[in-house]
């Protein structure tokens, strides 16, 4: 039961590191004195994030490839994955929320992602950004910072 769990749980993860990894950055400093507002703020806050991500999962549930890391969930193991994703986006873009969950490494360990899921999501991600009309440098932001999680999550080239 246990072994069942934990891939299950590492699906949730995978979902929320690329998503994380989309929205999260840092906050930049704008040429002069006044500092820019946080990626968090730029990308509208709490809500805003939690409807690219709960888009960004019904993409990654429905795919044909990248559906497999959900078989087996249930609505609620979802639900808490999608959470986590939402929570790790909101930290890493400068938001105040408290994320809970484990590291990228150890959440993704033993899925077997490739090259190829990863650039599966990559794609689901921008299809989702674009669908929110995420202005081009914020866009830009996310998927620098996700691009820099892929070490931590593919593990087969």
């Amino acid at each position: 039961m246990l072994t069942r769990t934990l891939p299950r749980r590492a699906s949730y993860l995978f979902l929320a590191l690329i998503l994380s990894m989309l929205l999260g950055a840092t906050p930049n400093m704008a040429q002069g004195s006044k500092p820019q507002k946080s990626l968090y703020e730029r990308l509208g806050g709490y809500d805003a994030i939690a409807a690219v991500v709960d888009d960004f999962f019904k993409r990654m549930i429905a795919d044909p490839k990248l559906g497999r890391f959900f078989i087996g969930l249930s609505t609620d193991s979802k639900m808490r994955a999608q959470q986590l994703t939402v929570d790790f986006i909101c930290k890493s873009t400068g938001g105040p929320c408290l994320y809970t969950g484990r590291d990228m490494k150890t959440v993704h360990t033993g899925l077997g992602i490739t090259d190829d899921d990863w650039q599966i999501a990559t794609n689901h991600l921008v299809e989702t950004l674009d669908k929110f009309k995420v202005p081009q440098e914020e866009k830009n932001e996310v998927l620098n910072f996700v691009s820099g999680l892929k070490g931590a999550i593919v593990e087969k080239k």
